[in-house]
């Protein structure tokens, strides 16, 4: 059986521009730009989402690796 992947890309404007803090100035505004099985379809996502707020220094997306959050062997949900 092939392992089944999930990537998410979302991204906001972030309160300051760190490279050790990513909170997001309002949460409510935090925009889901889609999930995706494999992580070149979520690279494509992301890198077209950062080229069109280019202009805005604090807009940041972000790759989360949900199949890794969702295996128990990494300490995700059991069974």
């Amino acid at each position: 059986m092939t392992q089944q992947l999930l990537h998410l890309v979302i991204g906001g404007e972030l309160t300051e521009v760190r490279p050790d803090m990513h909170e997001f100035k309002n949460l409510d505004a935090v925009e889901f730009v889609g999930a995706f099985a494999d992580y070149e379809s979520a690279r494509m996502a992301w890198k077209a989402a950062a080229q069109r707020t280019v202009d805005n220094a604090h807009m940041r997306f972000f790759i989360i690796h949900a199949h890794k959050l969702l295996d128990p062997a990494n300490g995700g949900p059991q069974g």
